[in-house]
């Protein structure tokens, strides 16, 4: 069967998220300039206390909450802005950390805190040394907590605690695995002095084991936010009761939490590894499957969209462009098969790339193995099973006023061993023959039978006796069965 695509839909669907990936790139760092920051006391839930009512619910019947005392007495208590960078450290978020240090003074900030969980930098090394730079530089003191518990700083990230004023750990957290140090030692000195070898290539954890380690490292032990704001230079505390009794010190301070915008968000998440890559395969499919459907719809828009966040967070993380290329030539190699219908040796070729691609792709940050589980069983589906189906439906037509075919003469344009195309009356036609009787390209053949829309032929002369009776509905022979 031989379906035709049109070219012009064809550059339609692969434009658009060519287009629609240089907007993306235009807004992404717009995106991240504006924050969903509010001034708002801080709460439990948002510092991660278990334990205690936060300055802003009163706690004991002792001082008064930030929203209540008026704006006259904030700076004495001090204001502490928190900065929260989960994930890895891409463009976006490290733009958007630069503007909230860059703003900390303007807004006449005690400090600014980097709420920090991270397993590393996809920026270049020269732009985390610049963020070094701009926390080191900053008029505000930078601190940064890792944390909550559960939470690590890894790489490039583990780099950045060491240099924080001051950096801390929540219970649970873990630095480490820094890798060689990328901050110039002229200028920011040797990190983590006795213990730099054991985090370059380990972790310091803090728990009951590794707490003198922690404190060697001038790292805060800090269970949670609150704790750590509390212990911040300038920032004013109080003693409060908990619902236990114990009695317990707080933060009397004005403390607010910024992170990225909506949009800002979502450019975020789609540059992380797992996102980006079944973005971009998930885009590819969707436009191979749109280029056999009638007219650009809803799978080629989605598609579209898809292929184009799929390409933004690619090109923002660190990859092979090899492999992308292997990934590409895959859905190609999927994309012959899916043109006749039936999947053969191309839809093995376009397997064989796809696995190579995936699990080549990345150099580091590579998804995690459910990741790769979901493509791998979507592409076998997808390919082997779900597309030339829907192809064949697509094109089929209907045997019914076709009997007039049973009987006519050919010309095979290919070799049909058994499956191949044939030619009759200047239509052409997906063919198949008895095994036995191979036909040659060029070769006369006669129709001797309609499935779907794969005509059944025989050579001219010398054709291989049928054992197959094809008969009408009444029992009667059909016109062109015939024993040679």
């Amino acid at each position: 069967m031989c379906t035709k695509v049109s070219l012009r839909r064809l550059a339609v669907l692969l434009l658009l998220p060519l287009v629609v990936a240089g907007c993306l790139s235009l807004t992404a760092g717009s995106a991240s300039a504006a924050s969903t920051a509010q001034d708002a006391p801080a709460s439990p839930e948002q510092t991660g206390s278990a334990e205690g009512p936060s300055p802003a619910q009163g706690g004991s019947a002792q001082g008064t909450s930030p929203a209540q005392g008026g704006s006259g007495d904030v700076p004495d208590r001090g204001r502490v802005e928190v900065v929260k960078a989960s994930g890895l450290l891409d463009g976006v978020l490290v733009d958007f950390i630069e503007q909230r240090i860059a703003a900390a003074a303007a807004d006449q900030l005690t400090a600014l805190v980097i709420q920090l969980n991270s397993r590393g930098a996809t920026v270049s090394d020269d732009r985390i040394v610049e963020l070094a730079r701009t926390m080191r530089r900053s008029a505000v003191p930078v601190a940064v907590w890792v944390g909550p518990s559960g939470a690590q700083a890894r790489g490039a990230a583990a780099q950045l605690v060491a240099i924080a004023h001051p950096g801390g750990m929540a219970a649970g957290a873990k630095v480490g695995k820094a890798g060689s140090q990328i901050l110039p030692a002229s200028e920011f000195g040797q990190l983590w002095g006795p213990v730099a070898n054991r985090l370059e290539n380990g972790f310091v954890r803090n728990n009951s084991a590794d707490k003198e380690t922690v404190k060697s490292l001038g790292l805060v032990d800090a269970a949670v936010l609150v704790d750590f704001v509390g212990d911040l230079e300038g920032v004013a505390v109080r003693e409060v009761t908990t619902p236990d009794g114990t009695a317990r010190r707080q933060p009397n301070a004005d403390v607010r939490f910024t992170s990225l915008t909506l949009a800002g968000q979502l450019m975020h998440t789609v540059a992380s590894p797992s996102v980006a890559y079944l973005l971009f395969v998930i885009g590819l499919g969707l436009i191979i499957f749109e280029l056999y459907t009638a007219g650009i719809g809803l799978a080629g828009v989605v598609g579209a969209g898809c292929l184009a966040l799929g390409c933004y967070g690619v090109a923002a993380l660190p990859v092979r462009w090899w492999a992308v290329l292997l990934l590409v030539l895959a859905f190609v190699a999927f994309a012959v098969d899916v043109q006749t219908g039936v999947p053969r040796f191309w839809t093995g070729v376009g397997m064989v790339l796809f696995v190579v691609g995936t699990v080549l792709l990345f150099k580091r940050f590579s998804p995690s193995w459910i990741t790769w589980l979901v493509a791998f069983v979507g592409a076998v589906l997808t390919f082997l099973s779900g597309m030339p189906a829907m192809v064949r439906t697509r094109f089929s037509t209907s045997t019914i006023g076709r009997e007039w075919m049973i009987g006519e003469m050919g010309l095979a344009m290919s070799g049909i061993t058994p499956d191949g195309t044939v030619s009759v009356r200047s239509a052409r036609w997906p063919a198949r023959t008895n095994r036995a009787t191979p036909i040659a390209a060029g070769d006369r053949v006669r129709v001797v039978g309609i499935e779907g829309i794969v005509l059944e032929v025989e050579p001219e002369t010398g054709a291989a006796r049928d054992y197959r009776q094809r008969r009408r509905g009444d029992g009667s022979l059909r016109e062109g069965a015939r024993d040679t």
